[in-house]
């Protein structure tokens, strides 16, 4: 009996080990965050394909036969918040602009560029009634900024394109949600931000005196992020999500002509349609929310690594490349046969 009990030992421990490394290979649950939150704190953000991937429920479609749940964060902190999950081991995948993630990078977190996100474009507005008609006339003057965001580093370059540093004003920190009221009530001057200034201007209550549209020196650049250490537990599970980004920008991308659609889906998060069809007027999407990690990308990334470093955002710079994985990105640009689709874009 002793004997019987040896040999189905043997027998039954290879089968218990495959069976662990497969359990092994699927996670409990996919953890997304999202650096910002729809108007009215609702979980719904919109502008971009990633944001898509939310709308339209493609990961959990992706992952349902797995028994696989995906859980979204959308974060009122933004990227500074972005950042605390994962630090904290909360998140396996995000979006995140330039600023944050090479503040968390240079700060020892471990993450991994996948992809590319959107090029987004930036507003400065101020009360419908102030005198100020341009950038130069802050001066001095009350200028909100989501510190620790793209915004921050975009508002130095833009400020310092007109001759002015932040000192030149009197920066407050303020979250979107926070700026849009401040504006309203004219507690402050001025404030850069995103699509949503637009649809305030629509209401009467501010004037916007400068955008990056056309320019892609100032915008906010993003990427897909995601955590080392899951990435290296799960690289199939990073290579389907990343296979459904593709497949969002892809969707983008082929609506170009018409983002009617696109426009409906966004506006779910509060920021009317009108708005993100203003946003969006004369802009390739195909361009504007390429997944490719190219030139433009890479030249952006770097300015923003020595602008951080020389405003005092980060303490030392560090290389770009080794930071970013394409493995997952050109293997399902080749098997969706999605090579070439993307023009690589030349740097600014």
């Amino acid at each position: 009996m002793k004997s019987l009990l040896r040999l189905l030992a043997l027998v039954l421990a290879p089968l218990a080990i495959a069976l662990s490394a497969r359990a092994a290979e699927k996670p409990s649950e996919i953890r997304v965050a999202n650096p910002g939150v729809g108007v009215g704190n609702r979980p719904v953000v919109g502008g971009s394909a990633w944001s898509l991937l939310n709308l339209r429920g493609a990961l959990e479609s992706e992952f349902k036969s797995d028994g696989v749940p995906v859980r979204w964060s959308f974060l009122r902190g933004a990227g500074p918040a972005v950042n605390e999950t994962y630090a904290n081991g909360l998140t396996d995948y995000s979006l995140l602009g330039d600023l944050p993630s090479i503040i968390g990078r240079a700060g020892g977190l471990k993450t991994r560029i996948l992809a590319s996100g959107p090029k987004t474009n930036l507003y400065i507005a101020v009360p419908a009634d102030s005198p100020i008609q341009s950038i130069k006339d802050l001066k001095g003057k009350r200028f909100a900024v989501f510190k620790g965001t793209c915004l921050q580093l975009s508002a130095a370059r833009i400020l310092e394109a007109h001759g002015l540093s932040e000192r030149d004003v009197r920066a407050i920190n303020m979250d979107n949600a926070t700026t849009k009221a401040a504006l309203a009530t004219k507690d402050v001057d001025a404030a850069i931000g995103l699509t949503d200034l637009l649809a305030q201007r629509d209401q009467g209550l501010v004037r916007i005196i400068y955008s990056t549209k056309g320019d892609p020196r100032y915008t906010c650049n993003s990427t897909i992020i995601g955590s080392d250490d899951f990435i290296r537990k799960y690289p199939e599970v990073t290579k389907r999500v990343v296979r459904q980004y593709v497949l969002a920008a892809k969707w983008l991308a082929d609506q170009e002509k018409d983002l009617t659609e696109a426009y409906r889906l966004w506006a779910r998060s509060g920021t009317p349609f009108a708005s993100f069809k203003e946003d969006w007027a004369g802009e390739s999407a195909r361009e504007k929310d390429s997944p490719l990690v190219d030139a433009y990308v890479i030249a952006r990334y770097k300015t923003s690594i020595a602008d951080a470093k020389r405003l005092g955002l980060i303490r030392a710079t560090f290389d770009f490349e080794p930071w970013v994985d394409r493995s997952f990105l050109d293997q399902v640009l080749k098997e969706e046969k999605l090579e070439g689709f993307w023009k690589p874009r030349p740097a600014p």
